[in-house]
């Protein structure tokens, strides 16, 4: 592999026939996935053909997505996780209004973690950073909370998923706005709600162990195209 740019580079991953079809290439790309994250990369990149459909459709089911076309050349590419450290409630506002910084209308963020996590309160610091009207509550009896701008940026939908039955109760619901035109924030989405976009941000809050310990660890995945080309500068 080479480094350019922050990413990793992937020259060729190759298995040899007589173990292909055994798990080695997934368990190769994971081992350099990992090592780039380990190493502070911002994702992984590399060069596939378009005229090897199997081939693509593997990186695809590994997360990476096409960025560009060049003749038979398909440049894919993968943005890594981010994983930060929270060390208590006003800090997990405050990333909550950093995330306010790269997000814009149509985006989707599926948050994940125990109760007491911190997702509301992650939440209401993202409707603080987007400057949206009304106080940004746990939406659990209501299931779903629309927050007007106050100025000219985009309006917040806060759903809490919890006890929605599947995705088509996710999709009846009566937003009173287009997804499109609002950073969409679902509580309990994972598993669930992936299928209102292609891209989106899958956040999971976990608490540190310890009865008494406020600090929390959130790890930040993005998935899709969007994210190629916004670096998640969170810290």
């Amino acid at each position: 592999f080479e480094r350019s740019d922050g990413w990793l580079h992937l020259r060729r991953v190759c298995v040899h026939p007589r173990f292909q079809h055994r798990g080695v290439a997934t368990a190769m790309v994971g081992c350099a996935e990992e090592i780039a994250e380990n190493h502070g990369f911002e994702g992984v990149r590399l060069v596939a053909r378009a005229e090897l459909p199997a081939t693509l459709e593997f990186w695809r089911r590994r997360g990476y997505v096409e960025a560009a076309r060049e003749g038979v050349h398909v440049h894919v590419a993968k943005r890594l996780p981010v994983e930060l450290v929270v060390p208590t409630a006003d800090d997990m506002t405050a990333l909550g209004a950093r995330l306010a910084k790269i997000v814009r209308p149509g985006d989707l963020l599926l948050l994940a973690g125990e109760l007491g996590a911190g997702k509301t309160t992650l939440t209401r610091g993202l409707g603080a950073g987007l400057e949206v009207q009304g106080e940004v509550t746990s939406p659990t009896f209501v299931i779903s909370r629309l927050h007007r701008p106050s100025g000219d940026g985009p309006p917040l939908v806060h759903v809490d998923a919890y006890r929605l039955g599947g995705t088509a109760e996710l999709d009846d619901l009566d937003l009173d706005t287009s997804l499109d035109e609002a950073v969409t924030v679902v509580e309990w989405g994972e598993g669930l709600a992936e299928g209102l976009a292609d891209d989106r941000l899958e956040i999971v809050l976990t608490r540190e162990i310890g009865a008494d310990s406020d600090v929390r660890r959130v790890r930040i995945t993005p998935v899709g195209s969007r994210w190629l080309d916004t670096p998640l500068d969170l810290s």
